[in-house]
């Protein structure tokens, strides 16, 4: 891996792993989509890309989890697979968000960027412990890398690089 790829995030897979067909390689990325994740892996063919993952911002389920985190922003990654290189080409993108509203959600407000997210949102509730000491309880923990990971270990397990771009088209 030279410099340039640790600087974007491209990830090689494993020396052996024999590279898996396209259809493989998204039915692995769509397959990481679960109920339990606060993102959706969805057809990004409106967005320009093969596949879109993102934050369910508006989703009923999740709104709240993300108000109460007071997440200031929101990342999609829009990936093109480039069968003929064996690559995932991934752009992610994140713009600022702040709450609105009785009762509250998130809008986008503005400031843009691309390049991976490295955004990390952590609540802790503090209190006495037993030994009468001060002690602080991690009560929510939200990390950008929680979606780029998931989806570049099926990258790499399928034989494909995950290819970050930054300074060029999808």
């Amino acid at each position: 891996m030279g410099l340039f790829d640790k600087l974007t995030g491209t990830k090689h897979p494993d020396d052996g792993v024999a590279p898996r067909s396209a259809e493989e390689v998204r039915a692995a990325l769509l397959g990481v989509n679960r109920p339990d994740v606060p993102y959706i892996i969805r057809n990004g063919a409106a967005e320009g890309a093969d596949l879109v993952a993102e934050w369910q911002m508006a989703e009923p389920t999740w709104v709240a989890i993300f108000v109460q985190s007071q997440l200031t922003r929101a990342v999609r990654i829009r990936m093109r697979l480039v069968p003929e290189n064996h690559e995932v080409r991934a752009l992610e993108e994140s713009w600022e968000v702040t709450q609105v509203g009785n009762p509250p959600r998130l809008k986008i407000s503005g400031a843009y960027s691309r390049g991976p997210d490295r955004t990390v949102s952590r609540h802790y509730t503090i209190k006495r412990g037993e030994n009468g000491g001060l002690e602080a309880t991690e009560t929510f923990h939200f990390n950008g890398t929680d979606l780029r990971n998931p989806l570049q270990d099926a990258v790499l397990k399928s034989g494909w690089t995950w290819r970050s771009v930054i300074f060029s088209k999808l």
